[in-house]
């Protein structure tokens, strides 16, 4: 459990740090995303959890 609430903490730190150095980009970025169809979005989400996954996994093991 305190490896996840670290992974979080890393999670919030890295997008805090983006959004803090790039807020421009990021918010045309985020524009852009609302172009991009809805099962796309959902495909590539499930294949970054499935990486995410994998890389925990060997990690872990």
């Amino acid at each position: 459990m305190r490896e996840l609430i670290i992974a979080f903490g890393l999670f919030l730190f890295i997008e805090g740090i983006i959004y803090a150095i790039f807020p421009s980009k990021m918010k045309s970025m985020l524009k852009k995303l609302e172009l991009i169809p809805l099962g796309q979005l959902r495909s590539g989400g499930l294949v970054f959890a499935i990486i995410g996954f994998v890389i925990i996994y060997y990690v872990k093991s």
